[in-house]
């Protein structure tokens, strides 16, 4: 996925009511950005990292600039941060041939599904049983190494994890993909100490014969795009019932 260019680089001053960032220009300009991330963004939306920011000619917009890309403090890998760019660069590696399960030679994007959800990607393929797929941006690491999802409680995420369950169940394929958004993680895991219920209901939808894929991104000033597979290490730091 291209990036717009040229983005703006600057330092975060802070992030504040989810939709919100200050950010110091390197020209000294004060801006407020569009922050499209409505997680907590621990571990990377530490004051005085490195962000980048695109711009919008757009005059209706509230705010011209978005954030994209931060490099945490005492980092040296980029991290992408907008999940609005997830399905973008998981459509691209699709197109690109690159993690699209064999046999699949139609992408559908938002099909109807489940109860008044829309499925990311729906594959099909002759002889093929239909393909549904869920994309989740990934972008916490707390463990070095290890990428988590997600950084905070996401009711969508569990009911999405139950309608892929009774997709599987009904003769389809079912395939929850994670889009890690940074390349300094060789090993995937739900954070089910931050959503005890997200990792239940992944708990049950894996019994129920749904895929997890883990897809490790390269990420540049330039673009982002899907590098490797990574480890699923299943759930981690479960807290006791």
């Amino acid at each position: 996925m291209i990036l717009p260019s040229p983005l703006a680089h600057g330092r975060l001053v802070r992030r504040y009511k989810r939709f919100f960032a200050d950010v110091a220009l390197d020209d000294g300009t004060a801006v407020t950005a569009h922050c499209p991330n409505t997680g907590t963004m621990a571990g990377v939306a530490e004051p005085g990292s490195e962000v980048w920011l695109s711009h919008s000619d757009n005059p209706k917009r509230k705010l011209a600039y978005t954030w994209e890309l931060v490099r945490p403090t005492g980092a040296a890998a980029l991290v992408g941060i907008n999940p609005m760019a997830a399905n973008r660069i998981v459509a691209e590696a699709f197109e690109n041939g690159v993690a699209r399960p064999e046999g699949y030679d139609t992408v559908r994007r938002e099909v109807p599904y489940g109860t008044g959800s829309r499925v990311d990607f729906l594959l099909t393929g002759a002889g093929r049983p239909d393909c549904y797929v869920e994309v989740k941006n990934v972008h916490l690491m707390r463990t070095p190494g290890l990428a988590e999802f997600p950084d905070a409680v996401t009711a969508r995420g569990t009911k999405h994890l139950g309608e892929l369950a009774t997709v599987k169940q009904a003769g389809h394929r079912a395939l929850m993909i994670f889009l890690i958004q940074r390349e300094d993680c060789d090993r995937f895991a739900v954070a089910a100490d931050i959503d005890p219920a997200y990792g239940t209901a992944l708990d049950v939808a894996l019994a129920a014969g749904v895929e997890v894929l883990c897809l490790a991104c390269r990420v540049e000033l330039t673009d982002i795009s899907v590098a490797r597979t990574i480890e699923f290490a299943g759930s981690k730091r479960r807290q006791a019932p």
